[in-house]
């Protein structure tokens, strides 16, 4: 199993502490996205999409983080990162698309490239516009894990909405925001980070990470 990716790519980082909490086996291939390696003609003979992360299994490649996650769910159901009841199931998808379909798709690289290029945007208007879409939406979590959270996103474990909301934390600092006012998005995340499969997938522990 070969997972495609970038050390600092939110989306790689999700799909690294999945694998990681399932226990399943992976080796790593790297693509720079700063120098556009995603878009290398071998790479994109694997994912016509040219986007980290791509899972590569069985003579397959599974694209895109959230059918990535869901199929390493079906496919190693221990341990589960989905709760046993339909709501509590919807409830922990809810928070992962809210970061996964809300927030992260307007501060990707893709996106903050066009900012720079196309609208002349300074490093101080990058961190402003990350700001305002990331602050609402860990606003609304903030509210949801103090309902639902038991030491997790989600109850007393791991779920889907941790694989989400740790990498989530780790960019929104990339853009100078002080995320001390989500106390529950922190105790979450400092629970997490003393976990082996979360801190093995941190970015800085890559192969491929900057010195």
């Amino acid at each position: 199993m070969i997972l495609h990716g970038y050390w600092r790519s939110g989306a790689s980082y999700r799909v690294r502490i999945a694998l990681n909490l399932k226990g399943v086996a992976y080796r790593q291939a790297a693509h720079d996205l700063r120098q556009g390696r995603q878009k290398a003609p071998d790479y994109m003979a694997l994912n016509p999409q040219g986007m980290v992360p791509a899972l590569e299994v069985d003579g397959r490649v599974l694209i895109q983080s959230p059918a990535i996650l869901e199929w390493l769910e079906e496919t190693w159901p221990e341990p589960p990162l989905l709760p046993r009841g339909a709501g509590d199931r919807a409830t922990v998808r809810a928070m992962s698309a809210l970061i996964g379909c809300d927030i992260h798709p307007l501060n990707n690289l893709r996106v903050l490239t066009s900012l720079r290029r196309d609208l002349g945007a300074d490093q101080a208007t990058v961190d402003a516009w990350a700001a305002r879409w990331i602050a609402p939406g860990f606003d609304a979590l903030e509210a949801l894990v103090a309902r639902d959270g038991a030491g997790f996103s989600f109850g007393d474990g791991p779920t889907l909405a941790d694989c989400y909301l740790i990498p989530q934390l780790y960019s929104a600092r990339r853009f100078n925001i002080e995320t001390a006012a989500w106390p529950a998005l922190e105790a979450v995340e400092a629970r997490a980070l003393a976990h082996p499969a979360f801190a093995a997938a941190h970015p800085d522990r890559q192969p491929d990470a900057d010195a």
